[in-house]
């Protein structure tokens, strides 16, 4: 019989009745009816052409074909649980892969990975730089983007989507904010609206705009990190965003206990960053 028509949900039940000489203990273990059982137990029997249990005045007996079986059968099924056990062991692996844009780790992520390490020694991260990273290319568990949304992936918020107005003079543009003085961003290829200064990224534009180049928008959380508390000064408004930094991950990854520590930490700890920013 090949692989693929294995009955194996059968099977299960054919065990637990064989362990129970049981319909009705079997049924309570696996939580559905006596009924269900039985028609499990003669779909089983038209299947292989046995008969697996006889009744007597004493109750259910594995007949001779049943118990030829049963004992490669309940090794089977040992070896699956030593399989799910395998493909879990990776859930308590303590090897983070994270990608996060450059600009980001450095400001805001990486302290904050120093301290869930702190509490948690075994821990070791791979950090790959940029947002846009292949999650299985690169074998993911986690990723930072600067987004709308998770979109089709799991996510979560770190922080408020607000842009925080740094500097004076000239608008600093980036790829994040192509076009910030322009009221429509349908206008971001003219002339009259293109920044004086264009950067790579949030964290030039910062740079640009503490050095005196003119003012730039960037992410409220990115400012925090970068910008100390004797230059608070340079900040100059704070406005809602579209956008914000999330924390995301395909469903199977976001399921793990570890991604789930880690992002429990991480999105709590960025609360506590808003509240004392507030």
């Amino acid at each position: 019989m090949k692989r693929t028509h294995l009955p194996l949900n059968a099977l299960r039940v054919f065990d637990a009745a064989a362990r129970h000489l049981s319909f009705t203990r079997a049924a309570d273990e696996l939580a559905v009816t006596p009924a269900a059982v039985g028609q499990q137990i003669r779909a089983l029997e038209d299947l292989l052409g046995v008969v697996l249990f006889r009744r007597t005045s004493k109750g259910l007996e594995l007949t001779d074909e049943a118990g030829a079986g049963l004992a490669a059968l309940r090794t089977g099924f040992l070896h699956f649980e030593d399989a799910v056990q395998a493909m879990q062991a990776g859930q308590s692996s303590h090897v983070y892969t994270i990608a996060a844009p450059r600009e980001f780790f450095a400001a805001w992520l990486a302290p904050r990975l120093a301290a869930f390490r702190a509490d948690n020694p075994q821990v070791r991260y791979i950090i790959v730089d940029g947002e846009l990273t292949d999650f299985t290319e690169a074998n993911l568990d986690l990723a930072v983007r600067w987004t709308d949304g998770p979109g089709e992936l799991e996510g979560a918020p770190l922080g408020a989507a607000e842009w925080v107005e740094v500097g004076s003079g000239d608008w600093i543009g980036w790829p994040g904010d192509p076009a910030p003085g322009a009221e429509n961003e349908d206008r971001i290829d003219d002339e009259e609206v293109k920044p004086a200064i264009a950067v790579s990224d949030a964290g030039q534009a910062i740079a640009a705009a503490r050095s005196g180049l003119g003012r730039a928008r960037v992410p409220g959380l990115l400012a925090q990190g970068l910008i100390g508390e004797s230059e608070r000064g340079v900040i100059q408004a704070t406005t809602p965003c579209r956008r914000g930094y999330w924390l995301v991950a395909p469903l199977p990854q976001w399921r793990q206990k570890k991604v789930k520590a880690l992002v429990g930490a991480l999105t709590q700890q960025a609360l506590v960053a808003e509240a004392e920013a507030g």
